[in-house]
Protein backbone atom coordinates (compact mmCIF):
# COMPACT_ATOMS: atom_id res chain seq x y z
CA UNK A 1 0.00 0.00 0.00
CA UNK A 2 1.37 3.49 -0.89
CA UNK A 3 -0.05 6.93 0.00
CA UNK A 4 0.28 10.11 -1.63
CA UNK A 5 -1.54 12.98 0.74
CA UNK A 6 -1.84 16.54 -0.52
CA UNK A 7 -2.38 19.10 2.05
CA UNK A 8 -2.21 22.83 0.89
CA UNK A 9 -2.75 25.91 1.95
CA UNK A 10 -6.71 26.13 3.05
CA UNK A 11 -8.80 24.65 0.20
CA UNK A 12 -6.43 21.28 -0.86
CA UNK A 13 -7.42 17.88 1.21
CA UNK A 14 -6.96 15.21 -1.04
CA UNK A 15 -4.69 12.42 -1.97
CA UNK A 16 -4.41 9.01 -3.82
CA UNK A 17 -3.61 5.24 -1.98
CA UNK A 18 -2.36 2.90 -4.26
CA UNK A 19 -2.77 -0.62 -3.56
CA UNK A 20 -0.23 -2.95 -5.52
CA UNK A 21 -1.09 -6.76 -5.68
CA UNK A 22 2.35 -8.42 -6.37
CA UNK A 23 5.80 -7.38 -6.72
CA UNK A 24 7.45 -7.04 -10.57
CA UNK A 25 5.65 -6.85 -13.59
CA UNK A 26 2.26 -6.72 -12.58
CA UNK A 27 0.70 -6.07 -16.32
CA UNK A 28 3.05 -9.65 -17.58
CA UNK A 29 2.12 -11.71 -14.19
CA UNK A 30 -1.20 -11.04 -13.73
CA UNK A 31 -3.35 -11.68 -10.51
CA UNK A 32 -7.50 -12.83 -10.94
CA UNK A 33 -9.89 -10.33 -9.44
CA UNK A 34 -13.02 -9.53 -9.38
CA UNK A 35 -15.72 -6.73 -8.64
CA UNK A 36 -18.86 -6.33 -7.02
CA UNK A 37 -21.48 -3.47 -7.15
CA UNK A 38 -23.53 -2.91 -4.21
CA UNK A 39 -24.58 0.58 -5.39
CA UNK A 40 -23.43 1.70 -8.89
CA UNK A 41 -23.49 5.94 -8.06
CA UNK A 42 -19.99 5.96 -8.33
CA UNK A 43 -16.70 5.55 -11.01
CA UNK A 44 -14.89 2.79 -11.01
CA UNK A 45 -12.95 3.01 -13.62
CA UNK A 46 -11.41 -0.43 -15.64
CA UNK A 47 -14.45 -2.41 -13.66
CA UNK A 48 -16.08 -4.04 -17.11
CA UNK A 49 -12.39 -5.68 -18.67
CA UNK A 50 -11.88 -7.22 -15.04
CA UNK A 51 -15.63 -8.30 -15.09
CA UNK A 52 -14.61 -9.61 -18.53
CA UNK A 53 -11.28 -11.89 -17.90
CA UNK A 54 -11.42 -11.62 -14.27
CA UNK A 55 -8.17 -10.59 -14.04
CA UNK A 56 -6.00 -6.74 -12.61
CA UNK A 57 -3.31 -6.18 -14.59
CA UNK A 58 -2.16 -2.76 -12.65
CA UNK A 59 -2.22 -1.48 -8.97
CA UNK A 60 -5.15 -0.26 -8.02
CA UNK A 61 -5.81 3.18 -7.54
CA UNK A 62 -8.12 5.05 -5.03
CA UNK A 63 -8.63 8.92 -5.33
CA UNK A 64 -11.56 11.54 -5.22
CA UNK A 65 -14.26 11.27 -7.46
CA UNK A 66 -12.95 14.27 -10.33
CA UNK A 67 -9.30 12.88 -10.15
CA UNK A 68 -9.99 9.84 -11.96
CA UNK A 69 -8.57 10.77 -14.98
CA UNK A 70 -5.41 11.23 -13.29
CA UNK A 71 -5.79 7.55 -11.54
CA UNK A 72 -5.65 6.74 -14.93
CA UNK A 73 -3.07 8.33 -16.69
CA UNK A 74 -0.90 7.63 -13.68
CA UNK A 75 -1.04 4.02 -13.62
CA UNK A 76 -1.09 3.76 -17.15
CA UNK A 77 1.77 5.73 -17.30
CA UNK A 78 3.64 3.82 -14.47
CA UNK A 79 2.83 -0.25 -16.02
CA UNK A 80 4.14 1.10 -19.86
CA UNK A 81 7.30 2.42 -18.03
CA UNK A 82 8.25 -0.86 -16.46
CA UNK A 83 10.72 -3.32 -18.04
CA UNK A 84 9.03 -5.53 -20.37
CA UNK A 85 6.41 -3.18 -21.50
CA UNK A 86 7.56 -1.84 -24.42
CA UNK A 87 5.47 -2.73 -27.18
CA UNK A 88 2.05 -2.66 -24.68
CA UNK A 89 -0.84 -0.66 -26.62
CA UNK A 90 -3.56 -1.34 -24.40
CA UNK A 91 -3.41 -1.21 -20.66
CA UNK A 92 -6.63 -1.71 -18.04
CA UNK A 93 -5.72 0.64 -15.41
CA UNK A 94 -8.24 0.19 -11.88
CA UNK A 95 -9.15 3.45 -10.42
CA UNK A 96 -11.87 3.87 -8.00
CA UNK A 97 -13.39 6.99 -5.89
CA UNK A 98 -15.23 8.98 -3.27
CA UNK A 99 -16.24 12.70 -2.99
CA UNK A 100 -14.14 14.62 -0.57
CA UNK A 101 -16.12 17.80 -1.82
CA UNK A 102 -17.07 18.18 1.89
CA UNK A 103 -13.31 19.76 3.29
CA UNK A 104 -11.37 19.40 -0.23
CA UNK A 105 -11.35 21.53 -3.51
CA UNK A 106 -12.50 18.75 -5.22
CA UNK A 107 -13.46 20.83 -8.81
CA UNK A 108 -9.39 22.14 -8.56
CA UNK A 109 -8.23 18.68 -9.78
CA UNK A 110 -5.51 18.97 -7.86
CA UNK A 111 -4.06 15.50 -8.17
CA UNK A 112 -1.64 14.87 -11.29
CA UNK A 113 -0.12 11.59 -12.47
CA UNK A 114 2.80 12.06 -10.61
CA UNK A 115 1.43 12.35 -7.61
CA UNK A 116 -0.18 8.97 -8.32
CA UNK A 117 3.00 7.56 -9.61
CA UNK A 118 4.42 8.42 -6.00
CA UNK A 119 1.79 6.53 -4.60
CA UNK A 120 2.36 3.19 -6.32
CA UNK A 121 6.23 3.63 -6.18
CA UNK A 122 6.28 4.33 -2.36
CA UNK A 123 4.14 1.06 -2.06
CA UNK A 124 5.26 -1.12 0.95
CA UNK A 125 4.36 -4.23 2.84
CA UNK A 126 3.45 -4.34 5.93
CA UNK A 127 1.16 -1.81 8.81
CA UNK A 128 -0.52 0.63 6.49
CA UNK A 129 -0.82 4.56 7.45
CA UNK A 130 -4.38 4.38 8.39
CA UNK A 131 -7.18 7.36 9.02
CA UNK A 132 -6.72 11.07 7.20
CA UNK A 133 -3.98 10.41 4.96
CA UNK A 134 -4.00 9.52 1.28
CA UNK A 135 -7.23 9.01 -0.53
CA UNK A 136 -8.71 9.35 2.97
CA UNK A 137 -7.22 12.59 3.43
CA UNK A 138 -10.71 14.33 3.01
CA UNK A 139 -13.31 12.12 3.42
CA UNK A 140 -16.13 11.88 6.37
CA UNK A 141 -18.20 8.87 7.45
CA UNK A 142 -20.92 8.68 9.60
CA UNK A 143 -20.66 12.43 9.95
CA UNK A 144 -17.19 12.53 11.85
CA UNK A 145 -13.72 12.59 10.08
CA UNK A 146 -13.28 9.21 7.56
CA UNK A 147 -9.98 8.30 6.28
CA UNK A 148 -7.95 4.72 5.24
CA UNK A 149 -8.62 1.53 6.94
CA UNK A 150 -7.25 -1.55 7.34
CA UNK A 151 -7.88 -5.06 9.18
CA UNK A 152 -6.85 -8.70 8.29
CA UNK A 153 -8.06 -11.86 9.36
CA UNK A 154 -5.91 -15.46 9.05
CA UNK A 155 -7.89 -18.79 9.17
CA UNK A 156 -6.82 -21.93 10.88
CA UNK A 157 -4.46 -24.00 9.95
CA UNK A 158 -7.10 -26.81 9.18
CA UNK A 159 -8.71 -24.16 6.79
CA UNK A 160 -5.74 -23.62 5.25
CA UNK A 161 -3.75 -21.02 7.40
CA UNK A 162 -5.09 -18.11 4.48
CA UNK A 163 -5.35 -14.80 5.34
CA UNK A 164 -7.53 -12.21 3.66
CA UNK A 165 -6.92 -8.51 4.27
CA UNK A 166 -9.07 -5.51 3.43
CA UNK A 167 -8.56 -1.35 2.84
CA UNK A 168 -11.52 0.39 2.82
CA UNK A 169 -11.89 4.18 2.01
CA UNK A 170 -14.59 5.30 4.01
CA UNK A 171 -16.90 7.63 3.02
CA UNK A 172 -20.45 7.46 3.37
CA UNK A 173 -23.10 7.42 5.73
CA UNK A 174 -25.50 6.02 8.22
CA UNK A 175 -25.83 5.03 12.42
CA UNK A 176 -22.59 3.90 13.38
CA UNK A 177 -22.91 0.73 15.13
CA UNK A 178 -20.20 -0.78 16.70
CA UNK A 179 -19.92 -4.83 18.22
CA UNK A 180 -23.96 -4.08 17.91
CA UNK A 181 -24.13 -1.21 20.01
CA UNK A 182 -25.87 2.16 18.48
CA UNK A 183 -22.91 3.98 19.25
CA UNK A 184 -24.10 7.23 16.11
CA UNK A 185 -27.19 7.37 18.05
CA UNK A 186 -26.20 7.45 21.47
CA UNK A 187 -23.85 10.18 20.81
CA UNK A 188 -26.51 12.04 19.04
CA UNK A 189 -24.63 11.48 15.99
CA UNK A 190 -26.91 10.31 12.86
CA UNK A 191 -25.37 10.88 9.44
CA UNK A 192 -27.94 8.93 7.76
CA UNK A 193 -28.91 11.81 5.29
CA UNK A 194 -25.66 12.74 4.17
CA UNK A 195 -26.02 10.97 0.63
CA UNK A 196 -22.76 12.40 -0.85
CA UNK A 197 -20.25 9.99 0.14
CA UNK A 198 -19.30 6.70 -1.10
CA UNK A 199 -17.06 3.69 0.59
CA UNK A 200 -14.46 1.33 -1.54
CA UNK A 201 -13.21 -1.85 -0.26
CA UNK A 202 -10.40 -3.52 -1.59
CA UNK A 203 -10.26 -6.87 -0.38
CA UNK A 204 -6.98 -9.45 -0.75
CA UNK A 205 -6.30 -13.14 -0.24
CA UNK A 206 -3.40 -15.34 -0.62
CA UNK A 207 -6.25 -18.03 -0.48
CA UNK A 208 -6.04 -19.47 -4.26
CA UNK A 209 -9.81 -18.06 -5.47
CA UNK A 210 -10.74 -17.77 -8.57
CA UNK A 211 -12.29 -15.05 -9.54
CA UNK A 212 -15.89 -16.44 -9.43
CA UNK A 213 -15.41 -16.59 -5.98
CA UNK A 214 -13.24 -13.57 -5.62
CA UNK A 215 -16.56 -11.88 -6.96
CA UNK A 216 -18.27 -13.62 -3.88
CA UNK A 217 -15.73 -12.25 -1.77
CA UNK A 218 -16.14 -9.33 -2.61
CA UNK A 219 -19.85 -9.11 -1.89
CA UNK A 220 -19.25 -10.08 1.03
CA UNK A 221 -16.85 -7.20 1.62
CA UNK A 222 -20.09 -4.68 0.70
CA UNK A 223 -22.24 -6.67 3.05
CA UNK A 224 -19.82 -6.30 5.89
CA UNK A 225 -20.51 -2.41 5.52
CA UNK A 226 -24.19 -3.68 7.00
CA UNK A 227 -22.82 -4.18 10.22
CA UNK A 228 -21.45 -0.32 10.45
CA UNK A 229 -24.63 0.96 10.61
CA UNK A 230 -24.14 1.86 6.88
CA UNK A 231 -27.26 3.29 5.01
CA UNK A 232 -26.48 2.58 1.59
CA UNK A 233 -27.83 5.93 0.29
CA UNK A 234 -29.17 6.77 -3.09
CA UNK A 235 -25.77 8.71 -3.03
CA UNK A 236 -23.42 5.85 -1.83
CA UNK A 237 -21.45 4.44 -4.52
CA UNK A 238 -20.98 0.87 -2.34
CA UNK A 239 -18.15 -1.15 -4.40
CA UNK A 240 -15.43 -3.85 -3.62
CA UNK A 241 -12.57 -5.28 -5.33
CA UNK A 242 -11.21 -8.82 -4.68
CA UNK A 243 -8.11 -10.06 -5.63
CA UNK A 244 -5.61 -13.50 -4.68
CA UNK A 245 -2.22 -13.07 -4.59
CA UNK A 246 -0.96 -17.22 -5.04
CA UNK A 247 1.03 -18.00 -7.44
CA UNK A 248 -1.31 -20.90 -8.63
CA UNK A 249 -3.68 -18.55 -9.94
CA UNK A 250 -1.43 -15.71 -11.66
CA UNK A 251 -2.26 -15.42 -14.74
CA UNK A 252 0.81 -15.33 -17.50
CA UNK A 253 0.90 -14.05 -21.03
CA UNK A 254 1.21 -16.64 -23.96
CA UNK A 255 -0.63 -18.64 -26.34
CA UNK A 256 -0.16 -22.36 -24.23
CA UNK A 257 -2.16 -23.83 -22.35
CA UNK A 258 -1.72 -23.67 -18.70
CA UNK A 259 -2.62 -25.05 -15.66
CA UNK A 260 -4.08 -23.60 -12.04
CA UNK A 261 -4.73 -24.90 -8.76
CA UNK A 262 -7.70 -23.22 -7.32
CA UNK A 263 -9.54 -23.72 -3.63
CA UNK A 264 -13.23 -25.21 -4.08
CA UNK A 265 -15.72 -23.38 -3.03
CA UNK A 266 -16.86 -25.78 -0.47
CA UNK A 267 -14.10 -24.27 1.34
CA UNK A 268 -14.58 -20.67 1.02
CA UNK A 269 -17.01 -20.24 3.86
CA UNK A 270 -14.18 -19.47 6.29
CA UNK A 271 -13.14 -16.95 3.99
CA UNK A 272 -16.34 -15.47 3.72
CA UNK A 273 -16.60 -14.54 7.66
CA UNK A 274 -12.83 -13.15 7.61
CA UNK A 275 -13.96 -10.68 5.01
CA UNK A 276 -16.98 -9.59 6.73
CA UNK A 277 -15.06 -9.45 9.79
CA UNK A 278 -12.01 -7.35 8.59
CA UNK A 279 -14.75 -5.10 6.32
CA UNK A 280 -16.02 -4.11 9.65
CA UNK A 281 -13.25 -3.38 11.39
CA UNK A 282 -11.61 -1.57 8.66
CA UNK A 283 -14.13 1.21 9.08
CA UNK A 284 -13.43 1.18 12.22
CA UNK A 285 -10.08 1.67 12.50
CA UNK A 286 -10.72 4.55 9.48
CA UNK A 287 -12.76 6.53 11.97
CA UNK A 288 -10.34 5.87 15.44
CA UNK A 289 -7.67 6.67 13.40
CA UNK A 290 -8.89 10.14 11.75
CA UNK A 291 -7.91 13.04 13.24
CA UNK A 292 -9.76 16.57 13.04
CA UNK A 293 -9.70 18.73 9.60
CA UNK A 294 -10.76 21.64 8.35
CA UNK A 295 -10.46 23.93 5.55
CA UNK A 296 -12.37 27.30 3.97
CA UNK A 297 -15.25 24.53 3.62
CA UNK A 298 -15.56 23.03 7.12
CA UNK A 299 -14.44 21.43 9.99
CA UNK A 300 -14.90 17.92 10.68
CA UNK A 301 -14.42 16.43 13.92
CA UNK A 302 -13.01 13.24 14.66
CA UNK A 303 -14.80 10.58 16.58
CA UNK A 304 -14.66 10.60 20.34
CA UNK A 305 -12.88 8.14 21.53
CA UNK A 306 -13.57 8.42 25.13
CA UNK A 307 -17.39 8.45 24.66
CA UNK A 308 -17.25 6.06 22.89
CA UNK A 309 -15.28 3.46 25.15
CA UNK A 310 -17.53 4.77 27.80
CA UNK A 311 -20.37 3.48 25.66
CA UNK A 312 -19.18 0.01 24.51
CA UNK A 313 -18.19 -0.06 28.47
CA UNK A 314 -21.68 -0.04 29.49
CA UNK A 315 -22.72 -2.59 27.11
CA UNK A 316 -20.10 -5.08 28.13
CA UNK A 317 -20.64 -8.30 26.18
CA UNK A 318 -22.39 -7.22 23.99
CA UNK A 319 -20.15 -4.82 22.51
CA UNK A 320 -17.78 -7.26 20.15
CA UNK A 321 -14.86 -5.10 19.40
Amino acid sequence: MGHTTLIRGDEIRTGVTAVVPTDGNLFQDKVPGAVFVGNAFGKLAGSTQVEELGTIETPIILTNTLSVAAGLEGAIAYTLSQPGNEKVVSVNALVGETNDSRLNDIRGMHVRKDDVISAIRNAKSGPVPEGSVGAGTGTVCFGWKGGIGTSSRRSTADHGDYTVGVLVQANFGGNLTMGGVPVGKLLRKNAEGSGHGSCMIIAATDAPLSARDLKRLASRAVFGLARTGSSYSNGSGDFAVAFSTAESVRVKGGTAPATYTILPSEQASPLFEMVLEATEEAVYNSLLQATTLESKFGRVEAIPINEVKTILGRFGNRAKH
